[in-house]
């Protein structure tokens, strides 16, 4: 190419040369986004040939080959990028590469002299992805001449300064040549392996080939397996593209492959894996998915395209219909990305409502892995709810060792039954001798233990499934008046005997419960804690604990029972004496242990060895 005399100067209007001092100054978290955006915008070229070429076949090289090729000279510190897309003519390459939008230059000098401002976030609002070339180039030449058999060929040469010019040139070929003179700290961007890593990263996907230098093998993939028609992938291949992507080499425990055209354009590919942890050698360093737009890589780890409680998905998500930003680093807002994301997520929780009903041995493995984001997603958001309950398992009292729904426990409730009870415990084999289970146990009654922390975070937000309201045993109200079957009814410490041990009780715990009385519902247990006030939220006591927020130690009532032989027993003891008293202390604490709710479990083993002591002197004195 030789520059015509003909050639023109023209200046850059005050905010666009504000603008690109902004660009050509401004830190990029990587300035390799300029090779993206250029290509980006060879991609563009191209498709837009290829749909002129739809209705209209007098095009210049009509039968040309459709690619991009780089070509790059260390020494001379010169990158090439040329296309054999639409092309551009004289007045094209002044409204492209000339003139930015004043308005849109304006807010983004506005938003950039803000303090604390993220720049790459904030760029991308005003179409100018080309000028990210200026992070690298002394100077820029941009060579184009247009499809139109009558254009003539046309150049571009600018240096980020205040002019610009354009004139005549020597290209006989449809397209554009982009010739950048490197500064001296970039010349790694005339280096072919660094082209390469960066094309494999950011543009593997692009639909047309990408030539390196001489070579007639390109660099990209092209063709996008989430653009594949689902018939024409094999396992083996959703398998093999999940390891190159996450270098996990354990099989994902589910994929889900997905295109749709309405409400919003989009193709996925998504995948769970089988371990909820990271191995320290994945290629995956953060949640989110990638984010592709005419497979140009747009964003590494988009987290706004499925809920949070989500996250553990991974994989491609590429949509024609969204906009673009300059860099490519975030997405400019737009109303698409919650069409996006409403599409995504019920994809994905159909799929896992699939899972469990065809493979409930695969789902288990899901859950057990994943089940903690499940509830924390009811937790944050209570709206979701519904949606997300049919994926909940459980094991219960009666069925410890297996894992039941809500609608499988539903449908073995007794006759008559109007809630589904649970209850919050610390350990899950502990919780299965809670005293607040023994109503249940003696009457057949199924019970939810929750022994996830994260249980008592979900219950703030499922209070409900169907028709019938969450209850926790501890605050049910029952019917004492039924016996357990079979058993005959324990003999009652006498009412004289059992006010003067409650008035004891009361002595020794003092201000620690609000009250010591009879319990009808206990049978195995010797005590329990019941709340004070019959409206307080257990459940949240547990939150607050968890959350270290002013944590105290809930004043309760404590129910004792009185046909139990270890507090038959404490009444032949000396009243006041030191076994009677660290006994009480004992069985107080032990509840609280049961609880959940003990400050320093730790602390009851020292009592223990004192009721051992004391025991042991009794015995031997």
């Amino acid at each position: 190419m030789t520059e015509s005399n003909e050639a023109q100067q023209y200046s850059f209007k005050a905010e666009t040369k504000q603008l690109l001092n902004i660009l050509i100054h401004s830190l990029y978290k990587e300035r390799e986004v300029f090779l993206r955006e250029l290509l980006s915008n060879a991609s563009d070229a191209l498709n837009r040939l290829r749909f002129e070429t739809v209705t209209n076949r007098d095009v210049r090289d009509l039968n040309a080959e459709l690619k991009i090729r780089i070509t790059a000279d260390k020494d001379a510190r010169m990158l090439t990028i040329q296309d054999s897309g639409i092309g551009m003519t004289r007045q094209e390459v002044i409204d492209n590469l000339g003139t930015i939008a004043e308005s849109g230059a304006r807010k983004f000098i506005e938003a950039a002299k803000e303090k604390n401002t993220d720049l790459v976030n904030v760029i991308g609002q005003f179409g100018v992805g080309f000028y990210s070339v200026f992070m690298v180039a002394e100077w820029v030449r941009v060579t184009s001449r247009s499809f139109k058999p009558d254009a003539e060929a046309v150049s571009w040469y600018a240096t980020g300064e205040d002019n610009y010019q354009v004139g005549r040139a020597d290209m006989s070929e449809r397209g554009t040549r982009i010739e950048i003179k490197l500064k001296e700290d970039a010349v790694e961007f005339a280096e072919e392996y660094h082209l390469k890593n960066i094309i494999h990263r950011h543009s593997d996907y692009i639909g047309f080939p990408i030539y390196i230098g001489d070579s007639k093998d390109a660099v990209n993939k092209q063709t996008s397996l989430w653009r594949t028609s689902k018939q024409d992938v094999t396992e083996e291949q959703y398998t093999e593209f999940y390891r190159q992507t996450t270098l996990d080499f354990e099989a994902p425990l589910l994929h889900i492959h997905m295109s749709t055209d309405a409400p919003v354009q989009l193709y996925a590919l998504l995948y769970i894996s089988s371990k909820a942890e990271r191995s320290m050698f994945s290629l995956r360093k953060d949640d989110g998915l990638k984010l592709y737009t005419r497979n140009i890589l747009i964003d590494e780890y988009n987290k706004d395209l499925l809920p949070e409680y989500l996250r553990f998905v991974q994989g491609v998500v590429d949509s024609e219909d969204l906009p673009l930003n300059v860099s490519r680093e975030t997405v400019q807002a737009s109303g698409l990305m919650p069409k996006l994301k409403k599409v995504l997520t019920n994809q994905v929780m159909r799929e896992l409502e699939t899972l469990a009903k065809n493979n409930a041995e695969k789902y288990q493995t899901f859950w057990q892995e994943f089940g903690v984001y499940l509830k924390q997603g009811i937790a944050a958001s209570p709206a979701d709810a519904e949606s997300i309950n049919p994926l909940l398992r459980f094991k219960t009292n009666l069925n410890p060792e297996t894992w039941s729904s809500l609608a499988e426990y539903v449908s073995r409730m007794k006759e008559g039954q109007k809630e589904i009870y649970y209850i919050v415990g610390e350990d899950p084999k502990a919780v299965l001798r809670s005293p607040h289970l023994d109503y249940f146990h003696s009457q057949g009654t199924e019970v939810l233990l929750l022994t996830d922390p994260m249980d008592s975070f979900m219950l703030m937000g499922l209070r409900k499934y169907k028709d019938f309201d969450l209850k926790n045993v501890a605050q049910a109200d029952v019917d004492t008046t039924q016996k357990p079957k079979g058993e005959p009814e324990a003999e009652k410490i006498p009412d004289a005997d059992f006010h003067s041990l409650v008035d004891t009780f009361k002595e020794v715990l003092g201000e620690r419960v609000t009250d010591v009385r009879a319990s009808s519902r206990l049978y195995q247990s010797v005590a329990r804690l019941a709340d004070a006030d019959p409206n307080a939220n257990p459940d949240l006591q547990r939150v607050y604990k968890y959350l270290g927020k002013d944590y105290e130690i809930p004043k309760k009532v404590l129910e004792l029972n009185p046909a139990h032989t270890i507090l038959k027993n404490l009444l032949r003891l000396e009243s006041g004496s030191e076994l009677q008293t660290i006994i009480i202390e004992q069985i107080y604490d032990s509840a609280l242990l049961v609880e959940g709710l003990h400050p320093d479990p730790s602390s009851i083993a020292a009592r223990v060895q004192q009721i051992m002591e004391a025991a042991l002197r009794q015995e031997t004195g």
